[in-house]
């Protein structure tokens, strides 16, 4: 007896496969229903990340994905599974699953694949037809799914430009400061090639991706000659990132970054009208977000104890620049998490800090050219490189605000 086909279409070439097959083969097989669901949620997560005809993001896309289950008969599968496991989960898929990796069933089973003994298995079982049919399937939803995961690596790319214009400027004492050097002195755009490159050549290289939507920029493996031609480009995709953040946060702040720009390109004083406006960005919208008050408020609850975020002038306890760019970064919300190899769980986390941190080092550094301006080559060009660290750390730190605050924000 075959498998009713409970909804019209599938994405995966693996699900469509086993669909056909017997039940008692399935059963053989060690397939079951779970199984064939969850290749079919991944397969189709995988084809609408990389559908460039849809001009939604592909997180929207995702999100209307899982809307929709709500009218597919997939999702009463997923319903029933879970409640199932919710009743008595030793009876489960997911419930014997754990058991037999508590009985060291799965590993067995890890070990047998890995040795052959699961393909001699499932040839002979099938023959050698249907056998190449399943490995031919497998292939084309690999293929799809190497495919999604490519374009989610490289679509970080800005991300790492970001962090590297942002926290690269960062002296060695400031980093020790953070506690964890070694996490802000990775090379972020460097990872990103290296695993881009690993992955290409480890993976998609042996995978029919003739099958997939994949053009020819996602078959070319990137190098860090080709990524220097391509940076231009990146910083770009930052600049913009980074503007649309500040629009939305603050729509007239938007002209503090073009006026900017506009200084540095026409006015012969263009490094100082420049330098002001950068500064009166990052002190307005931080002040904007929370005033003097609420970020002391939150810094007596959140991190009381944390060196250089608050001073004391003329009686009156102010937040430093530091505290206000922690509060902002943070939207507010709270520090508390537990601790990881990366951090010791006390204080901020270190993301956060090196971000907040590259904000005050910016400011700081922007306000020495703003009273020292001489108009000189070089001195343009510091500018430029601490234009290009402000708006990354804008695009990191409005994300993780936005982030942060989402996170807080009650449930419906």
């Amino acid at each position: 007896m075959k498998h009713s086909d409970p909804i019209a279409v599938w994405q995966s070439q693996f699900a469509t496969y086993a669909r056909g097959l017997e039940t008692s083969r399935l059963r053989v097989l060690r397939l079951d229903e779970s199984t064939i669901v969850v290749a079919e949620v991944i397969v189709s997560i995988c084809k609408l990340i990389s559908d460039e005809s849809n001009p939604q993001h592909w997180i929207d896309r995702i999100k209307a994905y899982f809307d929709d289950l709500e009218s597919s008969p997939l999702e009463s599968l997923i319903e029933e599974m879970m409640k199932d496991f919710q009743e008595d989960e030793s009876k489960t898929w997911l419930g014997k699953a754990l058991a037999d990796m508590q009985d060291g069933h799965a590993q067995s089973w890890v070990d047998k694949y890995r040795a052959g003994g699961y393909r001699k298995f499932a040839l002979r079982l099938l023959g050698s037809a249907q056998y190449r049919i399943l490995v031919r399937a497998l292939n084309e939803d690999a293929a799809i799914v190497a495919l999604a995961i490519r374009r989610i690596v490289r679509s970080l790319m800005p991300f790492a430009i970001a962090w590297s214009d942002s926290v690269g400027m960062l002296t060695k004492d400031q980093l020790r400061a953070a506690g964890k050097i070694e996490l802000a002195g990775v090379n972020a755009v460097h990872l990103i090639i290296e695993v881009d490159k690993f992955f290409g050549e480890k993976v998609l290289s042996r995978l029919p991706m003739e099958v997939t939507a994949a053009n020819g920029t996602d078959l070319v493996a990137w190098t860090p000659d080709s990524t220097a031609g391509l940076m231009g480009q990146f910083r770009a995709l930052v600049r913009e990132a980074s503007a649309q953040r500040v629009e939305r946060a603050n729509t007239p702040l938007l002209r503090k970054i073009q006026g900017a720009r506009a200084a540095l390109q026409y006015s012969e004083d263009g490094t100082s009208q420049a330098a002001n406006s950068l500064i009166e960005l990052i002190d307005r919208i931080m002040r904007e977000a929370f005033s003097p008050h609420e970020v002391l408020a939150w810094i007596d609850v959140n991190i009381p104890e944390y060196p250089d975020v608050i001073y004391v002038d003329k009686g009156c306890r102010k937040p430093t620049k530091l505290g206000e760019a922690l509060c902002f970064i943070y939207g507010g919300g709270p520090t508390a998490r537990a601790a990881n190899q990366y951090d010791d769980g006390e204080g901020p986390l270190v993301i956060h800090e090196l971000v907040a941190r590259a904000f005050v080092l910016t400011r700081n550094r922007l306000q020495k050219i703003k009273h020292a301006d001489i108009g000189t080559p070089e001195e343009r060009e510091q500018l430029l490189i601490l234009f290009s660290a402000l708006e990354g750390a804008l695009m990191l730190g409005l994300s993780i605000a936005k982030y942060s605050a989402a996170s807080e924000r009650p449930a419906a």
